[in-house]
């Protein structure tokens, strides 16, 4: 039976006349129906709340002044049936709108009802989420929506980087949808429900034992429960029964608990025990003098009333609604509107039909009433009561509860503005939303343990590990099947070794896919694990993106990057293996700049240093063997003058980076195997598909030229194996990808942490690379494993530095010993000049041709030094004596 006939069938049972307030009048009392469970956690507290509100609202003089709130409540006793037929019985006594339903499975009933007759419901516990759909324009839900209920559990469970959660929720709409607004919530942190544990309504504790039993052979140890506050706590101690309470074991409860708990007088310590550890939701309502006096008040009357129940956070949003109805309807009668209600035409008996449905009327004002409310805005109990865009009472926020021995504490908040947060969401509110800085106060998690559950453990249902592994046609050192489960091979080994380190017992069941005549599809098989097919996928699966798309992969257990693998020819050193460390461009310009660092040293000592003087010969043979002599630092000869010292510090500093060069160059080239390839590059055009070892070694044995290859491009692993077999192969170069390979788990798998955990154990412990060497590593080979890498000659690139650097420390010295000397030869030239007065003889001098003076100047630098100070300082003795007597001279003739 579909909902509309539903409706009508109800509206067909219920019959009655109702009273149309007198045209163009202020009423004097305006009816407003309720609508809940009397006899219920939340109704206990709400019909209070209700009763006291009402009486407030009539008492106040500022909120329908002359006009009397008339309420007309009604009792749905948990059941839908009995609540829809409540729920049209009220709507006959001409009520403008209605406080309830409570319960969500009402309310997708009589909102279709409320649609037609523009009668509005405002909902003080129906928390469905998909209540608010455009389908229910008339339906206003004056609480929190589970949507943000369940964004809060997400963001615990991501805070907790919990990954899987089993669901636990009652099978009616308020189940349901709470349910599904969770999943949305944790695939937006990259989690998910694992497992759905649905309690049919009114279920016994075998029933629920019996569900959660099953639950518990799952992997997921994070249990949300969303189920009704009435027989909710009858899950608690089912589950103390199953050791569900242990350590380990995380409970994260929607509000119905805290519901449960503020409603409970006593607060039982007996079933306080058996909820030891619970995360518990609440609604937040701010701490307010509205929100106290109301306590008092209802403290009183509940005193008075003999009342035991507790009042809880949905009496709070109880209270509210009624000053939000009795809000919207003052400023309906304040805009001139008339409460008036007519026939509905498309309700009338038929065919001698006693249903009477002809005295259902609509209210003719409903459509304004809704905007009136949805224009609400006025701070109550619950802090500021305002409607969204959205239809949602703006600034949703719970507080966080943790369940201790005889009570609960607060652990922090949840607001839709900044996330998780100690801070109250009041005063969050007042700053700019950030959602970066996550943060809740310790937990006591069940068992009394204050360590964060991992939130999962290894599924106990019987069914081991499926592990996908391809039955390849090549390279079975990697993967091989001997059978159905019976698989060997390098990752075989390695997956089995890092099964072994998981603090949890994990059965693994292998199924080989393909039928080992060729290599299966690869990404089919990750597909599948995608797809829940299988498990987990192990082989010589490198973790590549189209693969991460739909899969988790294990941290890299080998690199696999491609390689070039060919075949070489052994290079023996010859004779003249001296001279292959240097280029023929290295060893001329080393051997220039030995003579250029003599010829520099010799004329900056030839002057002052008796060791670089004599004949011509014997000054060049001195030349050549100071300059190559330095190159062992075994020069006889001394250096004296401040330049020629500065030179030489700088070339021994250049002397000896080239001997340390050539002796490690050529310690290279007469120890280290030389290897030629004759590869020069890659045609990719030229590509030839090859499968098996074999047809590798034949294929690179013929050569391009007969049919052959001159080289294979794979991935290491491959080539390491090809290599294990046959020696007369070498790798040639270095890897040009960074690849790896891994094992590949369904999606947030927590096992795939787990795994890169245990490899990360298996690397540092050293057994990865022993099980490597069992597989890849044979005696024939073991001895000439050594990487393809030939000696490099050095050329003038290598010292360019070191030459410029001695080459302008030659030119410097040069500068300023030329420098030196003109200054020397001018002042030599002219105390020359002055020891020769006669005007005959200066002429002589100044019609000296140009020639002879270069000349003059050279045999001036062949002087020595000494020499040439000797002969100015008795040039400038004899000037003086001559002045003297010329003095005398002309003394004698004055006397005359």
């Amino acid at each position: 039976m579909g909902a509309a006939q539903l409706v009508a069938w109800f509206l067909a049972f219920a019959a009655a006349a109702g009273v149309v307030s007198a045209a163009g009048a202020r009423p004097s009392e305006v009816a407003v129906g309720a609508l809940f469970t009397y006899d219920s956690t939340i109704g206990h507290a709400a019909r209070l709340a209700i009763e006291l509100a009402v009486d407030d609202v009539n008492a106040d003089g500022t909120v329908l002044s002359g006009t009397k709130l008339s309420l007309k409540s009604r009792d749905t006793n948990c059941s839908a049936f009995i609540g829809t037929v409540e729920a049209l019985q009220l709507m006959e006594e001409n009520v403008v709108a209605v406080i309830g339903p409570q319960s969500s499975g009402i309310g997708h009933v009589i909102s279709h009802v409320a649609n037609e007759l523009h009668i509005p419901l405002l909902s003080f516990a129906a928390t469905d989420p998909t209540l608010s759909a455009l389908e229910y324009p008339y339906f206003l839900r004056t609480t929190i929506s589970d949507y943000f209920q369940m964004n809060a559990v997400a963001s615990i469970v991501d805070y907790y980087q919990w990954k899987r959660v089993t669901a636990i929720y009652v099978d009616d709409d308020y189940g349901r949808g709470g349910v599904s607004a969770l999943g949305d919530a944790l695939a937006s942190k990259r989690a998910m429900i694992s497992y759905k544990a649905a309690i049919p309504p009114n279920s016994n504790s075998d029933v629920i034992s019996d569900i959660l039993f099953t639950a518990n052979m799952m992997e997921s140890r994070v249990m949300v429960v969303h189920v009704n506050p009435d027989t909710g706590m009858r899950i608690f101690s089912a589950a103390n029964e199953l050791r569900m309470m242990a350590t380990g074991y995380v409970w994260i409860v929607t509000d119905w608990l805290a519901a449960v708990l503020d409603s409970s007088a006593s607060r039982d310590l007996k079933d306080m025990s058996h909820i030891r550890g619970l995360i518990v939701l609440r609604q937040h309502t701010p701490e307010s003098d509205v929100k106290n006096e109301f306590i008092s008040k209802w403290n009183t009357v509940a005193h008075n009333r003999s009342i035991t129940s507790g009042l809880n956070s949905y009496s709070f949003y109880a209270y509210d609604s009624v000053w939000t109805v009795a809000r919207a309807i003052d400023q309906f009668l304040n805009s001139g509107q008339q409460i008036n209600f007519s026939t509905d035409p498309k309700l009338h008996d038929s065919n001698g039909s006693t249903l009477r449905l002809s005295t259902l009327k609509i209210f003719d004002g409903g459509e304004q009433m809704l905007q009136q409310l949805l224009l609400t805005n006025f701070t109550g109990v619950t802090g500021p009561v305002q409607f969204g865009s959205d239809g949602h009472l703006v600034r949703p926020a719970y507080d966080i509860l943790n369940v201790g021995g005889s009570g609960y504490r607060l652990i922090g908040y949840w607001s839709n503005h900044s996330g998780l947060s100690v801070a109250a969401p009041e005063i969050l509110y007042q700053k700019p939303p950030n959602t970066s800085a996550q943060q809740l106060y310790n937990v006591l998690w069940p068992g009394d343990s204050t360590t964060t559950p991992k939130g999962w453990v290894f599924r106990n249902n019987g069914k081991a590990l499926r592990v996908g592994v391809p039955n390849k046609a090549s390279f079975k050192d990697l993967v091989s099947s001997r059978g159905p489960g019976n698989v060997t091979g390098y990752c075989i080994d390695v997956f089995n070794a890092a099964i072994k380190l998981l603090p949890y017992p994990t059965p693994v069941q292998f199924v080989t896919i393909g039928d080992g005549t060729k290599n299966p599809s690869y990404i089919g098989i990750v597909q599948m694990v995608a797809a829940n097919i299988l498990d987990a996928a192990v082989g010589d699966f490198a973790i590549v993106r189209n693969g991460t798309a739909i899969s988790e992969y294990t941290q890299p257990y080998v690199e696999a990057g491609l390689v070039i693998v060919a075949p070489v020819k052994q290079i023996n050193p010859s004779a003249w293996a001296f001279l292959k460390p240097f280029t023929l461009e290295m060893w001329c310009v080393t051997g220039a700049l030995f003579i250029l660092v003599g010829i520099v040293v010799w004329l900056l000592e030839h002057r002052i240093n008796e060791e670089f003087r004599g004949s011509p010969r014997q000054q060049v043979i001195t030349i050549f063997w100071f300059s190559f002599s330095t190159m062992f630092t075994s020069h006889r000869e001394n250096v004296l003058s401040t330049l020629g010292r500065f030179v030489l510090i700088i070339w021994l500093f250049v002397v000896l980076i080239i001997n340390s060069s050539y002796t490690a160059s050529l310690t290279s080239i007469l120890t280290v195997q030389q290897l030629d390839t004759g590869i020069t590059g890659l045609d990719m055009s030229r590509l030839v598909a090859l499968n098996t070892i074999q047809e590798y070694a034949d294929a690179l044995n013929r050569g391009p030229k007969y049919g052959g290859v001159a080289a294979i491009v794979d991935e290491k692993p491959y080539i390491d194996i090809f290599l294990s077999y046959y020696c007369n192969f070498r790798i040639v170069g270095q890897q040009f990808t960074r690849e790896g390979w891994g094992f590949a788990f369904q999606r947030d798998s927590p096992l795939a942490a787990d795994m890169s955990t245990a490899i990360l154990q298996l690397s540092e412990s050293g057994q990865l690379q022993r099980i490597h060497d069992e597989w890849f590593t044979r005696p024939e080979c073991a001895s000439d494993d050594e990487s393809q890498v030939g000696a490099t000659r050095l050329g003038v690139g290598s010292f360019s530095g070191l030459f410029l650097m001695c080459a302008l420390t030659c030119i410097f010295a040069l500068v300023v010993f030329f420098i030196r000397i003109c200054w020397q030869y001018n002042q030599y030239s002219s105390s020359e000049a002055a020891s020769e007065p006669s005007a005959p003889d200066a002429d002589a001098i100044q019609r000296r041709p140009s020639g002879r003076s270069f000349k003059e100047l050279l045999q001036f630098v062949d002087k020595k030094e000494e020499e040439i100070r000797m002969k100015m300082k008795r040039r400038s003795s004899d000037k003086d004596n001559q002045a003297a007597g010329s003095s005398d001279a002309l003394s004698v003739t004055s006397a005359y």
